[in-house]
């Protein structure tokens, strides 16, 4: 997945909001809440998605290759994985993560805010 197409997956989802922060990472939130932060440490560098995911997710990721627990958020007990070396196959998958991670952030808001942000429809009940 390329900086473009990560970009413009994320603009995609309900209610997000975009920011650069943290060394030029694309952050992206929902309600004011991080769900996805795609880090580019150089132009020749691959990209590195980080996203937050159930405790089952957690913990099968971070078994597999190209995974693994998100630096800095998961070593503070959160359940965040890092996925930094996803073959172009993987890019459905991925997307389907993020996703995920999109909704886990939402559902997590209060009523009123997911109501606010028009996220209170049956897909986050």
């Amino acid at each position: 997945m390329t900086r473009d197409e990560y970009n413009l997956f994320c603009a995609a989802l309900p209610a997000t909001t975009h920011v650069v922060q943290w060394g030029g990472a694309d952050v992206w939130k929902v309600g004011g809440k991080v769900f996805c932060i795609g880090g580019w440490a150089g132009t020749t560098e691959a990209p590195a998605f980080s996203f937050k995911t159930s405790e089952i997710a957690f913990e099968m990721l971070r078994e597999r290759a190209g995974f693994r627990p998100a630096p800095y958020l998961a070593s503070r007990g959160l359940k965040w994985i890092q996925a930094y070396d996803v073959r172009a196959d993987e890019g459905a998958e991925l997307r389907e993560l993020i996703r995920q991670s999109h909704h886990i952030v939402a559902a997590g808001l209060s009523h009123k805010l997911r109501r606010a942000l028009g996220l209170d429809g049956p897909t986050l009940a």
